[in-house]
């Protein structure tokens, strides 16, 4: 590196010189570290491996003349250079990004790229919405990210998809665009074998006597479920906290408890899994799904179209929900044939 007459330093050839010794690919990576704050998750991210990450943002480094990360503790941090660097980035990789956009849009839907980024408890809906818009577009390229909610927030923020899925947001926000697309019930789920199970018309008092399964803190189905509690002034007992849907259905037929899920996770089971839905009152509760964006961020074409067919594939989950409702009841059904001839 060179000094300039006020004691800054610039690179030999400027503009050329990184043109010709530095990548995208590097720029990309270097990225992903600052934003996760780590090697490895950006190297996950990204499909690589981890001694390629490091590899990449070494040549950068030697290029650049400077450290560009630290390391803290566990984590890595970007030093000043770092910091500049990621700034550009930043700028670089978005305009590229609105070029993209502005490409897909003349291609019109022929071809074109979709990135959605889904919370976990949205996996069962999204594949199924998504599988049918590539029947239907088939040379669109799609991407399918699923995380938890704070790193979906991570993600809108940093623009790193076309749209999200996500459940009720907590509180709204001028910058956020959130459009409601598809029901979400969540119903009171028991092992077949569960008393209640061919109750009708449970008073919601009645679950205070259950060992209550949840999810872990911070999940949307969790604060739904305690402020229904709430309102019906029940302290409820709860057993235990888990981090999915299949650890809690495995515990329910253990026989640990009961739960609340959203039926979309229960699909599956209504045509016989063990598992049953208790007929309680206040329940289900009503949520939605909904579709997610950047308010100030243009969409392109093909994410514009996405969020259309998804609005209007509601109907269709409405059917499917309605037939795993049925087949429960089926279920609840022959317990109570089987009860009355014992």
């Amino acid at each position: 590196m060179a000094n300039t007459d006020d004691g800054r330093h610039t690179l030999p050839g400027g503009a050329d010189y990184l043109i010709r010794h530095a990548t995208l690919r590097q720029l990309q990576l270097l990225e992903a570290i600052v934003r996760l704050g780590s090697f490895t998750r950006a190297a996950e991210e990204l499909f690589l491996t981890q001694p390629t990450v490091s590899m990449q943002i070494k040549k950068l480094s030697e290029t650049l003349g400077t450290p560009l990360f630290r390391h803290v503790g566990r984590s890595v941090e970007p030093t000043d250079a770092g910091r500049e660097v990621y700034a550009a980035c930043r700028e670089i990789l978005g305009t590229l990004t609105d070029l993209e956009v502005k490409l897909s849009d003349l291609k019109g839907l022929k071809r074109g790229r979709l990135r959605l980024g889904v919370v976990t408890t949205a996996k069962y809906v999204a594949p199924e919405i998504l599988g049918a818009f590539c029947r239907q577009y088939p040379g669109i390229e799609v991407s399918l990210g699923v995380t938890n909610r704070e790193h979906i927030l991570e993600r809108l923020m940093a623009h790193d998809d076309d749209l999200y899925v996500a459940g009720q947001p907590r509180e709204s926000s001028e910058q956020i665009e959130s459009i409601p697309f598809a029901p979400n019930p969540l119903v009171v789920v028991a092992r077949v074998d569960h008393p209640l199970a061919t109750e009708r018309d449970v008073p919601v008092e009645r679950l205070a006597e259950e060992n209550l399964i949840l999810r872990e803190p911070g999940s949307g189905i969790r604060d739904a479920v305690l402020r229904r509690f709430k309102e019906a002034g029940i302290e409820p007992r709860v057993r235990m906290q888990l981090g999915s849907n299949e650890a809690i259905k495995h515990a329910i037929v253990g026989g640990l408890g009961i739960s609340v899920l959203s039926l979309h996770s229960l699909r599956l089971e209504s045509s016989g899994g063990g598992l049953v839905l208790l007929d309680v009152q206040g329940f289900p509760i009503m949520r939605r799904w909904h579709l997610v964006h950047w308010r100030g961020r243009e969409l392109s074409l093909v994410a514009r179209t996405f969020l259309e067919f998804a609005i209007g594939y509601e109907p269709e989950i409405q059917v499917r929900l309605g037939n795993a409702r049925a087949a429960f009841e089926q279920v609840r059904a022959g317990l109570r044939q089987r009860e009355a001839k014992a």
